[in-house]
C-alpha cells in the first residue's frame, strides 16, 4: 500500500465586512487544502495560511511522501522536517507541513474505516466550544448582536478582541457583559498589544466585568512579562497563549517558564496532528490545561482524545470557512461538538462546486 498522490489547491474567501484585533486586520482567509490518495481512498488536510505554503508542498514537501506507506505517518512527517530544515520550519513550512500531516491521518482513518476521533482513542465523547468573534473594528451593535447569537445556541463561553484602542476596552466588555448577562463566561483576547505595566491594570479592570480569561495581554515571546501577569492577575482569570506556536520547542519554553495557566494550539499550524499530539503531551508533563485554536471541525476530533483539552475555539469566520467549503461539518449541540463516528476520518468532504467560486 502506497500513498500514490498529493493534491494542493488555494482558496481564498472574504470576510463579510473588515475583522481586526489589537495588531492587525484583514478581509479575507486564504485555506490551502490537501487530499492524499492511496488505495482508492482520499484524505483531506488543510492549514490556513499563506498561498506560499501550495508552492512549498507543491514544489518539495509531494516528493516526501507519495511513495510511502500510509499508516507510516511518522516517517512522512521526519522527512517533510528535514525537508523544510535550510528553509526554516516555523512559519510557512510549519503551516505547509501541518495541510499535509492532516490529511495523511485522515488518509489513515479512511482507509481502516473509522474516525479519526476514534483512530486517536477517545477519552470523551464530545468537547465544549466557545464562540470566538468580537472584531476589534465592531460597532457595540454588532459585538452585542454577535454574542448573544452564540448565546442563543447554548454556548456557555464567548470571547471577544481587545487592545486595539485601549481607552475604549471597558466600554467595549461591559457592553458585552451587559448583552450575555452574569451567567456566561466572557473570554477577551488582546493580542499581546498591551505592556506589563499596563496589562496588569487591564487585568483588575476586566475583572470587575468578571472575565475569566486573558489571552496574550503582552507578546507571546515575553515570557516574563506572561509569567508576571499569571502571577498578579486576579485568581479567578486564566491566561492563555500559544496559539503562534509553530513547535514543540516553543510549546515547552513557554511551560518551563510558566507563562500560561492555558496552553493554545492549533493543529493546522503546529506541524499537524502528529505536532498537536507532541503539545498534548508537553501540557500532560506540565499538568497544564489544552485549549485549541480555528477548524473546529478538524479540533474536535484531537480533543476528544486527548484528556488535557478543555475546550475549542468556534470562531465566526473560520466557521464559516467551514460551512462553505466543507460538507460534513460538525454542528453545536448544547454548546458542544460531538465527531460523528459513522463517518470515516475527520467526516470532512470539499463541496467543488462552491469551493470552485473561492480558488485563488
Amino acid at each position: 500500500m502506497r500513498i500514490e498522490g498529493l493534491d494542493v489547491e488555494v482558496f481564498t474567501i472574504p470576510t463579510d465586512v473588515r475583522e481586526a484585533d489589537a495588531v492587525s486586520s484583514w478581509s479575507s482567509t486564504t485555506l490551502v487544502l490537501v487530499h492524499a490518495h492511496a488505495e482508492g481512498t482520499t484524505g483531506l488536510g488543510y492549514s490556513f495560511t499563506h498561498p506560499a505554503a501550495a508552492d512549498l508542498i507543491a514544489s518539495r514537501l509531494r516528493a516526501q511522501v507519495v511513495g510511502r506507506d500510509p499508516m507510516d505517518i511518522a516517517g512522512a512527517w521526519e522527512a517533510m522536517l528535514r525537508d523544510v530544515r535550510t528553509l526554516g520550519e516555523p512559519g510557512v513550512g510549519a503551516e505547509a507541513i501541518s495541510a499535509i500531516d492532516n490529511a495523511l491521518w485522515d488518509l489513515k482513518a479512511r482507509i481502516i474505516g473509522i474516525s479519526l476521533a476514534q483512530l486517536l482513542g477517545r477519552c470523551r465523547e464530545s468537547i465544549t466550544v466557545y464562540g470566538s468573534g468580537g472584531s476589534a473594528l465592531d460597532s457595540t451593535d454588532r459585538l452585542q448582536r454577535e454574542l448573544e447569537e452564540w448565546v442563543a445556541r447554548g454556548i456557555g463561553s464567548v470571547k471577544m478582541k481587545v487592545g486595539r484602542a485601549p481607552g475604549q476596552d471597558r466600554e467595549r466588555v461591559l457592553a458585552a457583559r451587559e448583552a450575555i448577562g452574569p451567567e456566561i463566561g466572557l473570554f477577551v483576547d488582546a493580542s499581546g498589544s498591551y505592556h506589563r505595566k499596563q496589562a496588569l491594570v487591564m487585568a483588575e479592570m476586566f475583572n470587575e466585568m468578571d472575565v475569566s480569561w486573558l489571552e496574550e495581554p503582552v507578546p507571546s515571546d515575553d515570557l516574563e512579562g506572561l509569567r508576571l501577569i499569571r502571577d498578579r492577575a486576579p485568581p479567578g482569570m486564566q491566561i492563555a497563549a500559544g496559539e503562534y506556536g509553530y513547535d514543540a520547542p516553543y510549546f515547552e519554553r513557554m511551560l518551563r517558564a510558566g507563562a500560561v495557566d492555558v496552553l493554545q494550539a492549533d493543529a493546522t499550524r503546529c506541524l499537524g496532528i502528529s505536532g498537536f499530539l507532541q503539545v498534548a503531551s508537553l501540557c500532560q508533563a506540565h499538568l497544564i490545561p489544552l485549549s485549541t485554536r480555528s477548524a473546529p471541525s478538524l479540533h474536535a476530533h484531537l480533543a476528544c482524545a486527548i484528556p488535557q483539552a478543555i475546550h475549542v475555539e468556534y470562531p465566526t469566520h473560520h466557521v464559516r470557512v467551514e460551512n462553505l467549503l466543507f460538507d460534513g461539518v460538525l454542528a453545536i449541540e448544547q454548546g458542544r461538538l460531538k465527531p460523528e463516528i459513522d463517518r470515516p476520518g475527520n467526516g470532512l468532504e470539499l463541496r467543488r462546486d462552491e469551493a470552485s467560486r473561492y480558488v485563488a
